[in-house]
């Protein structure tokens, strides 16, 4: 007999090899243990197998959500956003209306009203689509900023904002 907790470690153990999982999103969490079926050894491999169910928490972004993320990256063509999990979040020119890039030193993007997106602001942005990607086990999402209460969040006195 193959001691529970040892069947536990395993599981979490492969479940943290995975970024994301397709349809399922991102884990974040084994919540509740349901059942752990008998084992099965394979004469081939000496290995067993065991059947798990759980309960986790996931994320996995949706078109036309609102969500959080800080900048990482500046480039000409818009930013890069990270946000928990997900580390390409992308945010293009083209959904930053008004703002218009100010390549001197450290490059940034500037708006009419002189908010700026640089790296380490905090960005509120809507998900305008999302991509799995076999290869990379990842998801790829496509923001924006257009509409009310979008774009660079002010956060004062917030030290180590984390997201």
């Amino acid at each position: 007999m193959v001691p529970a907790r040892l069947v536990v470690t395993n599981l979490l153990k492969k479940l943290t090899a995975y970024k994301a999982l397709d349809g399922v999103g991102y884990i974040l969490g084994v919540t509740k243990l349901k059942t752990i079926c008998k084992g099965k050894r394979h004469e081939s491999t000496k290995c067993f197998s065991f059947l798990v169910a759980f309960i986790c928490r996931t994320l996995l972004p949706m078109k036309g959500e609102v969500m959080f993320g800080i900048v990482h990256r500046v480039t000409r063509s818009g930013v890069f956003l990270k946000s928990g999990p997900m580390e390409l979040v992308y945010l293009s020119t083209q959904k930053m209306p008004n703002y218009h890039l100010v390549d001197e030193g450290n490059p940034l993007f500037l708006s009419n009203d002189l908010s700026r997106i640089e790296e380490g602001v905090v960005i509120r942005f809507v998900v305008v689509a999302t991509r799995w990607r076999q290869m990379s086990c990842d998801i790829w999402v496509l923001a924006s900023i257009e509409g009310d209460s979008l774009g660079p969040v002010a956060t004062a006195g917030l030290d180590g904002f984390e997201l």
